[in-house]
């Protein structure tokens, strides 16, 4: 009997998934043979691949032959309804809270199995903590996580937990029910980072016009020893909750 996965492959559109999955994997490039040995095939047969790639602008071809992602699946991304009206919308509050809080924060929304940053600001001082648009973080182990699966409804938390692709170093924590309980029933999480020292983890739920949750809004919270001017914790994650208050994308284009 047939595999229903089998019976439906679509042999060059995965070729050419493997090839984009591969170069947005690497910072360097890659050359032909280089692709071609990663993914166990020979040059020719991915040639014609790179090629109509590369003539649709989703990879191009460096002079010293090569081949990198350009920002066109970047560019797709942020028209895609929800972020192309979120973004937008809460850039400037995200810059304003930088300013008050003298602390970087970012956005991060929950996407098929992935936790992923789609905004970020830095903080406004020569230093600082960042996460770069585009990466992916830990659902169970990070602020952002908690934050969206405390939020979401027992259904869709359900198909979460179930799809998520664990990150490096991240698990299932035994009491994480009894966690997410805690975080839906104060309004936000605040949490030591368990990737980074000295990091606080300062999280709140951004809501859709339906009362849904769309987005975690998240601060990675570094105390500063050189002036006691700037907010503490408890300040900051005060000004979260207010930027995240006025960050609600509505129903229109």
């Amino acid at each position: 009997m047939t595999d229903d996965a089998d019976r439906y492959r679509a042999p060059a559109l995965d070729k050419g998934l493997d090839i984009l999955e591969l170069l947005a994997a690497t910072e360097e490039g890659l050359s032909q043979a280089e692709i071609a040995k990663a993914l166990d095939r020979t040059p020719n047969e991915i040639y014609r691949m790179l090629d109509r790639l590369t003539r649709r602008d989703y990879i191009t071809r460096t002079s010293t032959d090569r081949y990198e992602l350009t920002l066109k699946l970047f560019t797709l991304v942020h028209q895609h309804a929800p972020i192309r009206r979120l973004v937008p919308l809460a850039m400037p509050e995200l810059r304003a809270f930088a300013r008050r809080a003298q602390q970087a924060c970012h956005l991060a929304i929950y996407d098929r199995g992935h936790v992923v940053v789609i905004a970020q600001v830095d903080s406004p001082g020569y230093w600082g903590f960042a996460i770069r648009v585009g990466s992916h973080v830990g659902l169970f182990n990070t602020g952002s996580g908690h934050i969206l699966l405390a939020f979401a409804t027992p259904r869709d938390r359900a198909v979460m937990m179930e799809e998520h692709a664990l990150m490096p170093h991240e698990r299932v924590p035994s009491d994480v029910e009894d966690r997410l309980a805690a975080v839906r029933a104060q309004g936000f999480e605040m949490m030591r980072s368990q990737q980074t020292g000295s990091v606080f983890n300062l999280s709140v739920p951004i809501f859709g016009p339906n009362g849904s949750i769309m987005a975690a809004l998240t601060c990675p919270y570094l105390e500063r020893a050189d002036t006691t001017m700037a907010p503490g914790a408890d300040e900051a994650l005060a000004l979260l909750r207010i930027t995240a208050s006025r960050i609600m994308p509505t129903t229109g284009e």
